[in-house]
């Protein structure tokens, strides 16, 4: 039991050494600790304060980032959207052009036959009275030979002169 229960003169110096050893501590050590301890405390408030502040600011960052990626897609749509129309405006300008180069064509080309047709028709004309005159002037040759047959050839014709 002698371990349990200190007997008085170990008590007291144990009184005596543990105030001299407080009053040491109050002396030297104690306003450093209280000190240091009143910064770690103001540090981390102020890291916390600033931890806040971080937040709110990656808050207002993320917000105008997404604000930022929302009107790049709202532009980007709308060049894709005017691409289409530009694309669409051309191509159509593109075929109504050849449209109406191709009416063009068809046009000069319809002109140009009718030209070779009536050409054509005006040639086989005069190759057909030539011809005619041909014929007429052999079968006339003929037939003047005979000053009757010459007669009577005059004579129908001129009735039929008449009768026109």
């Amino acid at each position: 039991m002698d371990l349990i229960t200190p007997d008085f003169g170990l008590f007291f110096w144990m009184l005596v050494t543990f105030a001299l050893v407080f009053m040491i501590l109050k002396k030297f050590a104690w306003k450093p600790i209280v000190q240091a301890l009143q910064e770690r405390e103001e540090n981390i408030r102020e890291g916390l304060e600033n931890a806040e502040e971080a937040k709110t600011e990656l808050a207002n960052v993320k917000v105008r980032s997404d604000k930022i990626i929302s009107d790049a897609i709202v532009e980007r749509d709308q060049l894709i959207r005017q691409g289409r129309e530009l694309r669409e405006k051309i191509t159509a300008e593109a075929r109504n052009h050849a449209e109406e180069e191709a009416k063009k064509i068809l046009d000069s080309a319809r002109d140009l036959i009718e030209e070779e047709k009536a050409a054509a028709l005006s040639q086989i004309k005069i190759q057909i009275a030539s011809l005619s005159v041909e014929i007429a002037e052999r079968i006339l040759r003929k037939k003047i030979d005979d000053d009757e047959v010459q007669q009577e050839l005059m004579t129908s014709l001129l009735d039929e002169f008449k009768l026109n």
